[in-house]
């Protein structure tokens, strides 16, 4: 009975390390996790409707020599009422309703697999005109360069990503694309595996009038690392106002991520 007891305890504070290491992991963008996110936002308030999009982020990295080389690519998939702000400029005005794939994203970071206080990365990015109706995208291709750096405190993790893209090729009558995004994000750990975010996606379309350039959201939310039998998941709720938006934009958003691990044996 004695050497079940601590087998059993053995098991419990196994598992229970296991899932802080994979919370810690699934905090940093470019760690050596791969992971398959769901992402759902559904966003309220425009003037021409709602809108849900379901954003596939697949994470794979690779680790060669002494750089992790993280791919990361971001594929929309999305149902609007109307006119919606793309990856870099608007969509034409006047459109309706869509649904279907925007453009894909992807990004390639290289960060050193030794570091000291600060995790970095950089490299990369490229974004794809594979949307199915002008609605859901820019009809550029575009490129530029991506990177984030973060620290990890005992009590959870804080960092900055950021990507610039310029267009070089695509529709000529479609607008340039000249987009920076900025991402400052924040973790919180509590306990059994939950913690606190915010995580604000900033983007600046340098294409538009100064009154419709920004998209500033303010909120945050809650998650948490658990397993379901032996597949690990990431499950974040998210709510966010955009105190800065272009006409026409929603007023906010709420987002719920659905984030499946596999981290290495």
């Amino acid at each position: 009975m004695k050497n079940q007891i601590t087998l059993a305890l053995g098991l419990i504070i196994c598992s229970t390390a296991s899932v802080a290491d994979l919370r810690s992991a699934v905090q940093n963008p470019i760690s050596s996790l791969v992971s398959l996110p769901f992402k759902f936002t559904f966003d309220y308030g425009a003037n021409n409707g709602d809108g849900t999009i379901m954003n596939i982020n697949p994470v794979v990295p690779v680790t060669v020599g002494e750089w992790n080389l993280v791919n990361r690519a971001l594929i929309p998939v999305g149902s609007v009422d109307g006119p919606i702000t793309g990856p870099g400029n608007p969509s034409p005005s006047g459109a309706g309703s869509a649904s279907g794939l925007g453009d894909i994203n992807y990004s390639l970071y290289f960060s050193p697999v030794k570091y000291d206080r600060v995790i970095w990365g950089a490299g990369p990015s490229i974004n794809m005109p594979t949307a199915n109706d002008d609605q859901l995208g820019s009809g550029k291709w575009s490129a530029g360069i991506t990177g984030v750096a973060l620290t990890v405190p005992k009590w959870g993790s804080m960092g900055i990503l950021g990507r610039q893209l310029w267009s070089f090729a695509g529709d000529s009558d479609r607008k340039d694309v000249n987009q920076t995004l900025i991402e400052p994000f924040l973790n919180y750990n509590l306990d059994n595996g939950w913690f606190l975010l915010t995580d604000i996606v900033m983007t600046a379309n340098w294409e538009a009038d100064s009154s419709n350039r920004w998209t500033i959201p303010l909120g945050g939310g809650v998650g948490r690392v658990f397993k379901v039998g032996n597949q690990a998941i990431n499950s974040r709720l998210e709510a966010y106002y955009n105190a800065e938006r272009p006409d026409g934009a929603p007023d906010y958003s709420i987002n719920f991520t659905w984030q499946f691990l596999f981290p290495k044996k």
